[in-house]
């Protein structure tokens, strides 16, 4: 017979059979079983439930405004007043400010476009940017070489007595200060030399600026005289793009303050 001992033996769990009722009890809950249509139908009672709240509050409200004073609910009825007031003079104070940063907003934009439209006409006068509108061109042919500068400098003049806004001469943008010089076959403009035949671009109304050119005794007349030819062709669009740099006064200074 061996000397080892044997393992006592184990308990085995008790059968089904053997169960006691708290024992089968605790199993049957534990751990929960919960199906789809238990779930849907706890979902419901909550629901309906808090809408049993909902109503029980709100009836419990009604029940105390009716069982309020007279003078608590005039008190009550006025306090609703002047918040209404309140909120009324709120909304009509800010319909005030936008109104009035809608017409600031609107005066700034006309400002800045009244700004920019007066610096492209200075522009234009001061030939620093192009031009384009209806007008006339004129080309004066000099096969001979005979006509002189002042014969071209009088057709300036007549063009700006006819109301010319724009003109250029073979290429050359005149200005105010604009000069003629040289010798017949030999013209200068502002100190740059141009060649026959000479071509004018001219902005302005044409019905004035081409009577103003063939008036009797006028700049036609007077250049056929010199064996030369003028030639004026009325248009809708004359563009004149012939760029004079900016100039920066040494001395002047704007005397607003």
């Amino acid at each position: 017979m061996s000397d080892a001992q044997t393992p006592p033996p184990q308990p085995s769990e008790p059968k089904a059979e053997e169960m006691t009722g708290r024992q089968r009890l605790v199993a049957g809950l534990w751990p929960p079983r919960v199906t789809r249509a238990q779930l849907i139908v706890a979902l419901l009672l909550f629901g309906l439930g808090l809408g049993l709240a909902i109503q029980v509050r709100a009836t419990s409200d009604d029940g105390a405004l009716r069982g309020a004073r007279q003078e608590d609910l005039v008190r009550i009825l006025d306090e609703l007043d002047d918040r209404t007031q309140r909120l009324e003079d709120e909304r009509t104070r800010l319909d005030a400010q936008r109104r009035e940063l809608e017409n600031s907003s609107n005066q700034a934009e006309e400002a800045r476009r009244q700004t920019q439209e007066r610096e492209r006409q200075l522009g234009i006068l001061a030939g620093t940017v192009a031009a384009e509108g209806p007008g006339i061109s004129l080309v004066i042919e000099d096969p001979l070489k005979a006509v002189e500068p002042d014969k071209l400098l009088d057709t300036i003049q007549e063009l700006r007595a006819a109301g010319a806004e724009a003109i250029q001469v073979n290429g050359v943008r005149v200005v105010a200060d604009t000069f003629f010089s040289g010798e017949a076959g030999a013209v200068e403009v502002d100190g740059r030399p141009i060649t026959a035949p000479y071509r004018f671009k001219v902005i302005g109304k044409p019905q004035d600026l081409e009577p103003a050119l063939n008036i009797p005794g006028g700049i036609v007349q007077s250049l056929e005289k010199e064996q030369a030819t003028a030639t004026v062709t009325r248009s809708e669009k004359i563009v004149v793009d012939a760029l004079r740099p900016a100039k920066r006064p040494d001395y002047a200074r704007s005397s607003s303050r």
